[in-house]
């Protein structure tokens, strides 16, 4: 049993950040990071658009930020969480600068701000199209330097450890090892990021199965909202199924970018007076009849009427990658469909970041915190994720370990030895159930195919129990028990809920 004071599963901005405030504060205490692959793979790295925080007082506000908000989320935020979350920006913002994050600058030498859809004003903060990555190598390299902080690449966290509502650690196996050891903790954070690859179309890198929200289901947190998946209208289309999709930023319609269909029609402005800068649900769901409509594969993104020196600029990841596959933008649309991108559900925290369970947190998208409500705005979960960081930080740094949970007893994972289950078995396995996923729980829903899915699910969770009790416990096995349960939450939630808003559709057929 390895004991330490502050357990964080997670290694994206949510975890990181905490893990650096909370080492200043208590530089006598232990902090442990595990992460399932490398500290620098994470949701918060493939962030393209920004963070959206009002820094420009004249031409924006506060009020405007919560207004398109609330807007978004169709009436299910929590307006007070929607105020704290808008207001604490640019605290948090001011942070990362001094932490060594650098963001664009325009001619002035103010900070450029983008716009995206869904935002009335220009507010995103960014640094090109990889704004995600550069917050992940300043915060990366703050975490290098506190002494206090242990980082574990490739430790994959199995279950939480919890008695009487209480947690105090987790299980994690050790991928290089096939060790499973027991992490005994004062304080856990759960900062494991999105679902994304339970859909196998998804802008998430591939580690994004949903592991902190099955933990804290299975040790019976309340989880809320999984029925509100967000997809995000603009993934490269490339004719390919079970990779990570290439995101095209929604920040390139705010540079002037037009959908069209395959004739040339910008549908957008069929369905909102916005046009191409409606909110992301809407953008998805008008592509969605499109293509059923038209029975073809994609929808096109037109640059060719941008510049292209100041594209090149704004957007040089876009840029390359569109040309890698052949795309000259200056002459050639971006064939593009909508792929799963952010889940507005998730674990139920407070303000101060806990959840249902005694000394367990949660942060980031694996939490649901009310900001988002039915639908999250643009560049909304980079903001989210560095407010509720300092939050749990702010919370914890004034709450006094409790000695007594030392004296607890802590079992260690049963070691028996098993037989290899065949790492093909559960790849085709995954397979099955991210088709099941986007067939029957996708944009649009309705309640024949989640019933389906409500009984498939069941039965593969019969079998995936069976295959974690009879053969030895691997990272693949593990991430398919987790995207079963997320399956089934989503499924079950969507069942439930009987009103269209937001992200959610559901029709009567």
């Amino acid at each position: 049993m390895i004991k330490t004071n502050y357990l964080i599963i997670g290694s994206g901005v949510a975890g990181l950040t905490f893990a650096i405030k909370i080492a200043e504060q208590f530089p006598n205490k232990k902090i442990t990071i595990i992460t399932k692959s490398n500290a620098g793979e994470s949701n918060t790295k493939y962030a393209q658009g920004g963070i959206a925080i009002v820094t420009d007082k004249i031409e924006d506000s506060y009020q405007k930020h919560i207004e398109d908000t609330l807007i978004c989320g169709d009436g299910l935020c929590n307006e007070e969480v929607v105020k704290m979350v808008v207001t604490e920006g640019p605290k948090r913002l001011k942070e990362l600068i001094e932490w060594g994050a650098k963001f664009d600058k325009n001619t002035k030498g103010t900070l450029d701000l983008g716009k995206e859809g869904g935002h009335s004003e220009n507010r995103v903060v960014h640094h090109k199209d990889q704004t995600g990555q550069e917050i992940q190598r300043a915060i990366l390299d703050q975490v290098s330097h506190k002494e206090n902080i242990t980082v574990l690449d490739h430790y994959f966290a199995l279950d939480l450890i919890t008695d009487n509502n209480c947690c105090y650690g987790a299980y994690a196996l050790n991928e290089k090892t096939n060790e499973i050891l027991t992490y005994k903790s004062d304080f856990t954070l759960l900062a494991t990021g999105g679902i994304g690859h339970l859909y196998g179309h998804t802008t998430n890198p591939i580690i994004a199965t949903g592991d902190g929200i099955a933990m804290a289901y299975r040790a019976h947190a309340t989880i809320k909202d999984m029925e509100f998946i967000q997809f995000h209208p603009t993934a490269l289309y490339e004719n390919k199924s079970g990779s990570s999709s290439f995101l095209i930023s929604e920040a390139v319609r705010g540079f002037g970018a037009y959908l069209r269909t395959k004739n040339g029609h910008r549908f957008m402005l069929d369905y909102d007076s916005r046009g191409d800068l409606a909110s992301r649900d809407i953008v998805s769901q008008s592509i969605d009849l499109e293509l059923k409509k038209s029975g073809d594969d994609c929808v096109y993104l037109d640059c060719t009427h941008l510049n292209l020196e100041e594209f090149m600029k704004h957007f040089p990841m876009i840029y390359k990658r569109c040309k890698n596959v052949g795309i000259d933008i200056a002459k050639d649309w971006i064939p593009v469909v909508p792929a799963q991108h952010y889940l507005c559900g998730g674990i139920v925290v407070d303000k101060n970041g806990k959840t249902s369970i005694d000394n367990l947190f949660a942060c980031g998208e694996c939490s649901q915190t009310g900001l988002h409500g039915a639908n999250r705005l643009a560049s909304n979960s980079l903001l989210e994720a560095l407010v509720y960081s300092d939050k749990i930080y702010e919370y914890l740094a004034h709450q006094p370990i409790n000695e007594s949970n030392s004296k607890i007893t802590v079992s260690d994972w049963e070691r028996i030895e098993k037989p290899m289950i065949d790492p093909k078995y559960i790849s085709e396995f995954k397979s099955k159930l991210q088709l099941l996923m986007r067939q029957n729980a996708g944009i649009v829903r309705n309640d024949a195919d989640l019933l389906k899915a409500k009984d498939q699910l069941s039965k593969w969770q019969i079998e995936i129990d069976s295959i974690c009790r009879n053969y030895q416990i691997t990272k693949a096995s593990y991430e398919l028990k987790n995207m079963i349960a997320i399956g089934t939450l989503i499924v079950q939630q969507s069942i439930e809920r009987n009103e269209n808003r937001g992200g959610f559709v559901k029709i009567n057929i």
